[in-house]
């Protein structure tokens, strides 16, 4: 069974442990666009839950379970180089979207970071806007709420908490190719119309408790 079957709405970590999911954008110079960074992490954090090596009889489960039950930080990083390259060896799931890759490791105590990932910056992950036209009919797109100014890294982690969410409401076995768009106002209004499926944010960083950062139809 997917860790994403029991997802329910979690109390704070009942063992006093924090884990999060470490989420490593790939940023060369010059970086890939905005929009397919965004659409990898949104399907590098969902694929770790969906790994076969995640159910209930796989090497992940534990610590993907454990994650999944409470709440469902995430923390974005980025890498180039030979950096990029050590963040391959360790346990996780690499996704490509055009020439974007973001690496979606597995969930652990935020104070017990391998030194390759505690290594990496976190800050830094500012990318321009960029202009990716409709989405294909058909695909699930993750609205960003454009009205926050969210930092890249920021957006990444809302899209990974946005894409497991719409997974378990609908019962996903397979990563789709989830599209990323940015909502303006007047767009924000009418995805919020349409019964998404919602991300409420928890206010560590960058937006109040609550914020309704993304939203996925």
């Amino acid at each position: 069974m997917s860790p994403l079957a029991v997802r329910r709405v979690p109390p704070p970590e009942p063992d006093g442990v924090v884990r999060a999911m470490p989420v490593v954008l790939r940023l060369d110079k010059p970086p890939a666009a905005r929009t397919p960074v965004l659409e990898a992490a949104a399907a590098a954090a969902l694929a770790v839950c969906l790994d076969p090596r995640a159910q209930s009889d796989g090497e992940w489960h534990e610590a993907v379970g454990t994650w999944v039950a409470s709440r469902i930080r995430k923390i974005a990083r980025r890498a180039r180089g030979v950096h990029w390259e050590a963040v391959q060896a360790l346990p996780g799931v690499t996704w490509t979207v055009g020439d974007a890759q973001v690496r979606a490791l597995l969930p652990g105590p935020v104070d017990d970071v391998p030194r390759v990932v505690a290594r990496l910056q976190i800050g830094g992950t500012d990318l321009e806007p960029d202009e990716p036209g409709p989405a294909q009919p058909g695909v699930p797109v993750v609205w960003v709420n454009a009205a926050l100014g969210m930092s890249v890294g920021k957006a990444a982690a809302q899209v990974g908490h946005a894409s497991m969410l719409y997974a378990a409401v609908h019962g996903l076995t397979a990563v789709p190719a989830f599209a990323v768009r940015d909502a303006g106002p007047q767009q924000w209004r009418e995805v919020l119309a349409g019964d998404p499926v919602v991300v409420r944010d928890a206010g560590f960083t960058e937006v109040a408790p609550g914020t309704v950062t993304c939203a996925v139809l």
